[in-house]
């Protein structure tokens, strides 16, 4: 093919992708599938999540407060562990005040 045959192509090319793009309304989105919703988090995701420093959680992790997995050397939190970690803390801090009152 020589090259204005190639650059004929191109162009052809262009002007198909520039009619795919203007046929599509400009207030909708392209479809794309959503992101599943992430289940394992590093220790720093679930610090971010619950709002404390990563320092804090790496020590609630290691006190076995906030549980963990290990997947080969990578150390996982799951998300249903930080959902029973607020859960107990709600609720140890309900039965103290309880108590104290």
């Amino acid at each position: 093919m020589t090259m204005n045959g190639r650059n004929a192509e191109i162009a052809d090319l262009f002007a198909r992708l520039t009619v795919l793009m203007t046929t599509q309304p400009a207030n909708e989105a392209p479809t794309a599938r959503p992101m599943p919703d992430q289940v394992l988090l590093t220790v720093e995701e679930a610090a971010r999540r619950i709002g404390i420093g990563k320092t804090k959680a790496y020590a609630l992790v290691k006190a076995g407060d906030l549980e963990s997995v290990l997947i080969g050397r990578l150390r996982r939190v799951h998300v249903d562990a930080i959902r029973a970690y607020a859960a107990r803390l709600v609720a140890e801090q309900t039965s103290n005040h309880h108590t104290a009152a």
